[in-house]
Formats: structure tokens, C-alpha cells, sequence
């Protein structure tokens, strides 16, 4: 079954959402609401939700052109609108009256087996089928997407008894390539999966910080980072999802879930959020929450809340041993330190992995399903079974049996699994397992197109390995090379890695992929190791080192053999050049592209001035003339213009018009693969283009309008040195439009303005800057 239509029924936050990421998958959209009493556009809430989701941070859409493929409506008028529809989502307010006689409506003018979802996350599916016919039941399931449909990448699937097979196959498919899902198949049960861990975990974390006298500050820094969940924390989430949630997250569990769930006895709402609601302070959509912004005297403070007097305070630092201790010796150091963060993390993890274990098989077959949700739906690093794993099942156990606490049935299950060390998941040559509900081991089967590193990494040992990069051989003569510094700043160890893969894939392999599975691709050159350098005036070390980076990324560019980058997330700096100078780009639809280097106080080195200039220059959509190109590049790279998209990254030209995007970050690196094999045969480096510049005119023209923005305010003193500097380059320096520069004219002149401003002392406070706060000076 092909979906090449969709229609989204509620046009709320949730439903127009789900309607523009739809869109970002190139698929039309039909989005529907009620007509408003008197209103005279009869599509006003259809209308108004798109306008809200052009202007929405962060965007809804990948590209604002995206939303050319929606159609607005009312329910009233345009229900023939569904009639060649392929999907029809409903997402409307959560009253089963309400629903049910919308899903008559639908019934009435879908085609034949086309096929319907609810939205919802607390109406079992069999009440929202109760009286409608079986042809109807056959094509209905529930798709649970999480808030911001855009970015949050768990589906929960729920399918009826009459659901057709083709139905769950179809929308599986189409979610997980389309739209970039990690579809996770769920039970008919209250809060499904995720929401059933996660609103548990939330309550019983606020409730035993409050009970043990933690600080918001310190039960954020505990249950966060330490147990692989994002700094937010418990309390920053609360704020970031709205605390006048939580009651009707609490009244919807507690109505639907079994008298005897442990759920009801960490159902209360404590008088502290109660009031915060009530006055208005319900987290970062209202006046603030657990944090706020005080912005009296001019100045921006974050502060947070005193759990007992109800009064704020600026946040401050969380000293914690067990969080000293966790860096260490990992879980089991936290949970077991005397300290109140180890006590606090015991009784969360406690409680809360105990739940999630005891779950199955009441709302999922495997442990695999319910780890998937966590970490896709709340963001955690790790599910709570490969938390257990890492804490030790055994230690887990006797934690709990010296607590008085009951050990769920499948713990004990996995504790008789003596062989491989009482795990939930185990490794038998070089193939991950997990452990199944009846006691045995089973392979982590990948659907069909995904290919991960780390399963590779489990079969086989590394090519090549340094302190910062690696080359695994992928199979079919390929080779992975991949950047694990921290946070996969660009370094001469990396460098040296690509010259040694240039090498190896010369002498025995066919093509080269650059991926990672971190959170960014690169972020750019390592600026602290620029900055150490620069304060001891090793100069020449310096400047080695921007020589020697031209000369890498132009080995890589003229490589006898295809060279594809895979990106996902931010590839800024000397992250972005790198891929700049591959054949190709395979980029995860949420990969963050540019050229930032004017925050730190210096120009691209590396080639991404020569880079960009050469594809404006050579595209045959730009303005005529010399000069357009120019101008283009240098509003780019001195405003530090990041792409939010791979999509905006094609309008930017950062990506051609023959690299490709990928949905699911899962098949990210089996594309990029396809992606490099397909260019084997026949294979010839491309040409060096040369270009002419317009020179000391486009320079001047530049000049004039950084002066505008310095005198308007728009840009500092130290702004206006780098931009004029950065000038120089993109006008290519003493020449004019009658000579042609090489790529070597165009590196040098990179290479004599970055070392120019490296000695400025103002850029230099800038890398300082960067490094102590991550953010950019304003000097």
C-alpha cells in the first residue's frame, strides 16, 4: 500500500505538527478543523495553524516551502477533500463522543481501504471502535507521535484485533522512511509504553526530591546526565512539557490503569505545583516553573524554585560527591554513595526501573520495544533494561531484596542466565541478543536498509584506530571512517586518519563513507587546541596546521576513488568543510550545516571559502555578474548562517543538487553506502575549477555594508575586523574579473587572513570565551 496523500484531522498543536512533517516528507497534506461560531474565514483554525508553524522555534517545517503542500479546510466543507486521501490521522480533543462520531463522518467519504489512526495516547482503542463497523475497525490503528512531531522520533503503533496486516506494514513503512520514525509496536494499554514509564519516572522523581530535601538544581543534575538522560533533568522537562499537564496526565492514568498499579501511589499532585498553576507559572509557555527567567534590572537570571518555601533563588551549581563518584564507577558508584544525590538516585531508579520491568508482557512482547520508546520518546541514552545491565542485574537484585522491595518475575529470569553474566542483553559472536520473556536469547534483527556502526563495531576490530578517529571496513570494499573526539572536533589526529584511509582504500578497498553515530557529525576544529597553541606563540605549528588541513580536505576532494559523508546533526567549521570537499553527501534531514568560524574570531580555513565561492559561482540559478556570488558567500559565512535542515542546507548550496537526504538516521549510513558503491564503476575525480572574482570593487562593496551594520549596531568592533578580513578572500584578494584564481590562490588567501586574525588578541578572547561558556563574545 502506497501513501502519497495524507489527511490531518485537528489542526491543534499536536495535529498541525503531525500535518508539517508530513509535508517535510514532500507528501500533501489535507489539514481539517471545525469552523468557529461567526467566524467569517470558515478555515480560520486551519489557516491560523499553519501561520503559527511558519513562524514556530524550532520550526515545524524543514523548509518554509513545505507548507505549500497543505491544504486548509473545515470539517463541514471539505470532507470530499478526503476522498483520494491514502491516510487520514485524527487528532482532535481527547472525548471518545467526539471522536467517534468524526470517524462516522470519515467512513462516510474515504475511499476503500484507506486508512485511519487516532492520535490519541488515553482512549483504548477498543472504546474508540465500540459500534463502528468491522470494514471500518480493518483499517483503523492508533499512531501515538510525541510533541514536536518534527523532532521527537518515537511512533508508538497500536493496532485493534481486526486491524489488517497490510494497514500496520503500510503505515510502518511509510513512517519509518518518510517521516524518519522509530516505530515502536505497542499493546492497547494505558499510556502505551513510553508515557507509562516516562510520567511515572517524572512523579516519582519530583516526589522523592521533595521528600529527601533536594534542590531543583541537584535532583536535575542527578537524574540527568550521570543516568544518560538529557540535562534537563526531571524538573527542566516539567517546564519544558507545562505543569498544567500534569493533573490531566494524572486524572487520564489513574482513571484507566488497574486498581492494584503501583502508578496510584505517586498519582498526587503536591501544593507547590498546584499553586505554580495557578498563578500562572507553568513552566516555560507561562511566566516560568521549577525555573524561570528574572529579567528586573535589565539582566537575564535563570533562577529556580525552593521546593519547601516556594521562593526563587539563582540557580546555582549542584555539588554532589555522587556525581564526582558516577564519572568514575558509572551507575553503580552513584547508587551507592552515602551522599543525598546516591540516596536520591537509588529511590528513583529503584522504583522506577523496578515498574518498567515488571511492565512486560502487559505492554510490550520485548525489552527491546520498551527501551526503543524510552530512548526515542524521553530522550534517554539508555532504556531501562540496558540501565539495569550496566548497573549489574545481580547488584540490582540485592538492592532491592536488602530494600524489602519485591523482584519482578523477569529480573529473576535474567538472573538465572548464569552463562553470559544474569544480562537482559548479551553479545554471541559479535551479534547483539536480547533476552527473550521466555528465557532465552534472541537476535537483534535491523529491518531491511538499516546498518548501524555499533552492531559492525561488535562483529570486528577497527582497520586503523588513534585517540580521535577510526577505519572500519562495511562491507562490499567500502570503508567507515569515524571521528570519536570529543564532540568530534576536527583535530590532526583525524586529519591524520583521512590520509591513512586514502591509503588503505588505494591499495584495497573501493570508497570511503565519514560517519559517526554521536549526536553532531563535527563541530568543528578542536579551538582549544588552536587557542593553547596560540598563547604559547607556537605560530608555525599554527599555520602547519591550517596547511596541512588544505592539503588533507584536497587528497580527500581528489581522491582516485568516491568519497560520500554521512552527517547528522551540527557539521559546523571544519566539521562543514569536511563535507564540503567529499563527491557526496548523504545527510540526515536533521543535519545543522555551516560555516561559523566569525564566532570564534577567524575565517574558514580549511577550503570553505573556496568551496562556496566555486558552487555560487558555477550555479546557474544566480543573479548574473560577478558580483552576486560573492556577496552571497560573504552574507553567509560573516553572519555564521547555519542551515536548520538538510533541506535549507540545498537552498543554501552547503548541499548540491546530487547529494541526498535521509529521513531515518537509522539508514543513514546504509544510504551513504548504496550511495558511494553506486559511483564505483568508472569512477573519475572531479576538475579543479578555476574562478574569477571581482576583487578590490566587491571588496569595497562588502566594506560598506558591514560599516552600515556597525554603525546601526548590528555588529561589534571586533565583528567588523573579521568581516573585512573575510572580505579580502571572497573577492579574491589583488585581482579583478579579467584574471582567474586557482583553488590554491583561493587556500592561500584563506590561510595568510586566518593567521592574520589568529594573532589579533580580540579573536583570541573570542576562542577563550567559546570555550569557557559555549557561546560567542560579543567584542
Amino acid at each position: 500500500m502506497d501513501i502519497n496523500k495524507v489527511a490531518v484531522i485537528g489542526a491543534g498543536v499536536m495535529g498541525a505538527g503531525i500535518a508539517a512533517h508530513i509535508s517535510n516528507a514532500g507528501i500533501s497534506v489535507v489539514l481539517l478543523d471545525i469552523v468557529p461560531e461567526g467566524a467569517e474565514n470558515r478555515n480560520i483554525i486551519a489557516d491560523t495553524a499553519v501561520s503559527k508553524m511558519m513562524k514556530a522555534q524550532p520550526a515545524a517545517f524543514m523548509h518554509k516551502r513545505n507548507s505549500k503542500l497543505i491544504t486548509t479546510g473545515n470539517i463541514e466543507d471539505h470532507l470530499d477533500l478526503l476522498a483520494d486521501c491514502d491516510w487520514i490521522v485524527e487528532a482532535v480533543i481527547e472525548r471518545l463522543d467526539i471522536k467517534q462520531d468524526l470517524y462516522k463522518k470519515i467512513d462516510s467519504v474515504r475511499k476503500t481501504g484507506a486508512i485511519i489512526s487516532s492520535n490519541t495516547s488515553s482512549i483504548p482503542l477498543h472504546d474508540l471502535l465500540n459500534g463502528l463497523p468491522d470494514t471500518f475497525a480493518a483499517d483503523f490503528l492508533i499512531t501515538h507521535f510525541f510533541n514536536p512531531p518534527r523532532y521527537m522520533r518515537l511512533l508508538e503503533i497500536t493496532r485493534g484485533e481486526k486491524t489488517r496486516e497490510e494497514v500496520v506494514n503500510a503505515i510502518d513503512l511509510f513512517s519509518d522512511k518518510a517521516l524518519g520514525k522509530g516505530v515502536v509496536n505497542c499493546k492497547d494499554t494505558p499510556g502505551f509504553i513510553a508515557n507509562r514509564i516516562g510520567i511515572y519516572w517524572i512523579q516519582v522523581a519530583i516526589l522523592e526530591a521533595m521528600e529527601l530535601g533536594l534542590t531543583v538544581e541537584e535532583a536535575d543534575a542527578v537524574v540527568g546526565r550521570p543516568m544518560g538522560i538529557p540535562k534537563t533533568g526531571v524538573f527542566g522537562l516539567s517546564d519544558l512539557v507545562g505543569l498544567d499537564l500534569m493533573p490531566h496526565l494524572m486524572e487520564s492514568m489513574t482513571s484507566t490503569l488497574p486498581e492494584d498499579d503501583v502508578f496510584h501511589s505517586k498519582a498526587t499532585i503536591p501544593e507547590l505545583i498546584t499553586r505554580l498553576i495557578e498563578t500562572g507559572y507553568t513552566g516555560r509557555k507561562g511566566k516560568g516553573g521549577f525555573y524561570r527567567l528574572n529579567k528586573e534590572g535589565g539582566k537575564k537570571v535563570k533562577e529556580a524554585i525552593d521546593l519547601k518555601s516556594g521562593e526563587y533563588h539563582p540557580v546555582k551549581k549542584a555539588h554532589l560527591k555522587s556525581i564526582s563518584a558516577s564519572r568514575k564507577g558509572g551507575l553503580q558508584a552513584l547508587i551507592s554513595h552515602e551522599d543525598k544525590g546516591g540516596v536520591y538516585a537509588w529511590k528513583v531508579l529503584s522504583q522506577v526501573l523496578s515498574y518498567a520491568v515488571s511492565l512486560l508482557p502487559e505492554i510490550a512482547d520485548d525489552i527491546l520495544s520498551v527501551d526503543e520508546a524510552m530512548k526515542l520518546g524521553y530522550a534517554w541514552k539508555y532504556g531501562p533494561f540496558e540501565l539495569i545491565d550496566q548497573m549489574g542485574a545481580e547488584f540490582f537484585a540485592k538492592r532491592l531484596e536488602e530494600d524489602g522491595l519485591e523482584i519482578p518475575s523477569l529480573l529473576k529470569t535474567a538472573l538465572k542466565q548464569t552463562e553470559t553474566g544474569c544480562k537482559f542483553y548479551n553479545i554471541d559472536n559479535g551479534q547483539l541478543q536480547r533476552l527473550t520473556l521466555d528465557g532465552k536469547y534472541k537476535n537483534v534483527e535491523r529491518n531491511e536498509g538499516v546498518l548501524l556502526l555499533s552492531d559492525i563495531k561488535l562483529a570486528s576490530k577497527p582497520i586503523e584506530k588513534n585517540g580521535s578517529a577510526s577505519l572500519w571496513d562495511i562491507g562490499d570494499g567500502v570503508i567507515c571512517l569515524e571521528f570519536t573526539s570529543k564532540m568530534n572536533a576536527i583535530d590532526p589526529e583525524i586529519l591524520k586518519m583521512i590520509n591513512i584511509a586514502i591509503e588503505r582504500i588505494e591499495d584495497d578497498f573501493k570508497a570511503l563513507v565519514i560517519y559517526n553515530e554521536g549526536s553532531n557529525f563535527s563541530v568543528g576544529a578542536n579551538v582549544g587546541l588552536l587557542l593553547f597553541a596560540a598563547n604559547i606563540a607556537a605560530w608555525e605549528e599554527i599555520e602547519d596546521m591550517i596547511e596541512s588541513g588544505q592539503e588533507t580536505y584536497k587528497a580527500l576532494k581528489y581522491a582516485p576513488f568516491p568519497v560520500v559523508g554521512a552527517s547528522s546533526g551540527m557539521a559546523l567549521g571544519g566539521g562543514c568543510e569536511v563535507l564540503l570537499h567529499c563527491d557526496r553527501i548523504q545527510a540526515h534531514a536533521e543535519t545543522y550545516m555551516g560555516l561559523v568560524e566569525v564566532g570564534v574570531g577567524l575565517i574558514p580555513g580549511w577550503g570553505g571559502c573556496k568551496e562556496m565561492l566555486q558552487r555560487w559561482v558555477v550555479n546557474k540559478k544566480r543573479a548574473a555578474g560577478p558580483m552576486p556570488p560573492a556577496i552571497k558567500v560573504f552574507e553567509m559565512i560573516s553572519t555564521a548562517a547555519v542551515a536548520k535542515s538538510a533541506a535549507e542546507a540545498k537552498s543554501m548550496l552547503l548541499l548540491r543538487e546530487e547529494d541526498n537526504i535521509t529521513m531515518n538516521r537509522d539508514r543513514l549510513l546504509a544510504d551513504a553506502k548504496a550511495q558511494a558503491l553506486s559511483m564505483v564503476e568508472n569512477y573519475q575525480p572531479p576538475e579543479e575549477i578555476e574562478i574569477s572574482l571581482a576583487g578590490p570593487t566587491a571588496k569595497t562593496a562588502m566594506s560598506m555594508a558591514v560599516s552600515g551594520f556597525r554603525k546601526n549596531g548590528m555588529a561589534t568592533q571586533h565583528d567588523e575586523v573579521v568581516s573585512l578580513a573575510l572580505a579580502d578572500v571572497i573577492s579574491g584578494g589583488d585581482t579583478d574579473i579579467t584574471e582567474t584564481l586557482s583553488e590554491d590562490d583561493l587556500l592561500e588567501l584563506e590561510r595568510e587572513t586566518f593567521m592574520t586574525l589568529a594573532h589579533h588578541p580580540d579573536s583570541l578572547d573570542r576562542m577563550e570565551h567559546m570555550l569557557e561558556t559555549g557561546k560567542p563574545l560579543r567584542n
